[in-house]
């Protein structure tokens, strides 16, 4: 018999047991990837309960800071009021309707006010059916068949054309495989290299704006004038930066036109919200007032889900009202300095380094031979964790404010102490658990 789950709904078990429980109902253990035990040393959470600002509690009732929230989606704070109540009051009028609903103009409206460049908008539920929907255009758009993808840049879609590119890449034929070529990030000529090579067939070059490294020599500006001479659709995807670099996107940042672009993750304060935009002339080809062939590009049940879009819309009025960007950035730049300086006090900035922007830190950790180790990754989330932080990364929400970010800032020291013995004694004498391990691997 089927019991009806509470919303309080809280199972009971250990970690231990949870996981356990998890890893026989859902395969790997959870819906993303990068929430996988292989990407969490001990000490993690099994299930978290809810979240608040940027704190979220466990099953256990274990209160923890949270970084990364929602895989970078939770830019203003888990459970925003304006955001929860936006949506709310939507749903309390029907979510899901056999016709388009107002509030899916109002959204169009909104999002391509922000974004001056582009003319015409699909919503849907992740990034990568958008990005997929990108590519498919440009594809009839162009009558060619290659994709030019970023090699720097790992995740665009979860589809054949690009996990193609990766190691983990079972289940998809060396034919569709062979269809997406890559080039390196800040490397014009690795680009030029690929349009020599398959002259004509490249429909599509689809990179992010930045990653952790910043563009250099006009590399973006030169990218976007290579694909306009050889007469290849731009598609710029905005999945991280949209909203998180800049109010219009990081289009708007480095000056950039692109033909296509993808947002999501901050859209919608983590709702499931994400949108392709682009030019009329190729977004049109998947509707009805041209003579062309007809382009099934996307068609989501649920990418007009009412209380979705009323999130996103007060998720941009928020945007659009307060300094979300700029505090993004203050309240990363806060994190940098501190961590830098005592990564620099304990001798370590060769062996614990962030990169990019303030508004989205990532951090690497070495060895001591100064190479990237997944078993120094470990070692850091683990001390991080038993003083009551997630932190995959180190990319804030506005909710971070100084007294968390300066805590945080106390608990590195602490963690990074740990490090340092270490790197002297040998890390395995550390370490609780196996180490982490890139999700992008051919085997477990």
């Amino acid at each position: 018999m089927i019991q009806r789950v509470s919303p309080d709904y809280r199972p009971s078990g250990t970690n231990a047991t949870l996981t356990e429980r998890l890893h026989e109902l859902i395969p790997g253990g959870a819906h993303t990837y990068a929430k996988g035990d292989d990407q969490w040393p001990a000490g993690r959470p099994a299930l978290i309960a809810r979240g608040k600002g940027c704190r979220v509690w466990d099953t256990e009732g274990r209160e923890l800071i949270e970084y990364a929230s929602g895989s970078r989606a939770v830019t203003l704070g888990h459970a925003y009021p304006p955001v929860i109540e936006a949506a709310a009051r939507q749903l309390s009028l029907g979510c899901n309707f056999t016709r388009p609903a107002a509030i899916e103009l109002e959204a169009a409206e909104v999002l391509l006010e922000l974004l001056p460049a582009a003319d015409m908008v699909k919503f849907s539920k992740d990034g990568s059916t958008a990005t997929s929907a990108a590519v498919k255009l440009a594809r009839a758009h162009t009558g060619r068949d290659l994709v030019a993808l970023c090699a720097d840049h790992p995740f665009f879609s979860y589809d054949d054309w690009a996990i193609g590119t990766t190691s983990m890449h079972a289940g998809i034929p060396d034919a569709i495989r062979s269809l997406t070529v890559t080039f390196r990030y800040n490397d014009l000529e690795s680009l030029r290299a690929l349009f020599r090579e398959h002259p004509g067939r490249i429909a599509c070059v689809i990179l992010e704006a930045e990653k952790s490294e910043p563009p250099r020599d006009g590399f973006l500006h030169e990218l976007q004038a290579l694909c306009a001479r050889e007469g290849t659709v731009f598609i710029l995807d905005e999945m991280i930066t949209g909203f998180r670099y800049h109010l219009r996107g990081a289009q708007a940042l480095f000056g950039l036109n692109p033909d296509l672009a993808t947002f999501g993750k901050a859209l919608a304060n983590g709702f499931s919200v994400s949108a392709l935009v682009g030019k009329g002339e190729i977004m049109g080809r998947a509707g009805l007032h041209h003579s062309d062939e007809r382009v099934f590009a996307l068609s989501a049940t649920h990418g007009g889900e009412t209380h979705a879009l009323a999130a996103a819309l007060a998720t941009m009025r928020v945007y659009q009202t307060e300094p979300v960007v700029e505090a993004l950035h203050e309240r990363g730049e806060r994190l940098r300095t501190g961590v830098e300086d005592v990564a620099r006090e304990l001798g370590l900035s060769d062996y614990f380094q962030l990169v990019g922007r303030d508004c989205n830190l990532v951090y690497i950790s070495r060895d001591a031979e100064g190479r990237p180790s997944p078993e120094f990754r470990t070692l850091f989330l683990q001390e991080m964790l038993a003083r009551g932080f997630l932190t995959p990364s180190f990319v804030v929400s506005r909710a971070h404010g100084e007294e968390e970010i300066d805590r945080t800032v106390v608990a590195v020291e602490e963690s990074l102490r740990v490090y340092a013995q270490a790197l002297q004694d040998g890390v395995d004498r550390h370490l609780a658990s196996p180490p982490v391990k890139s999700v992008y691997r051919r085997f477990n």
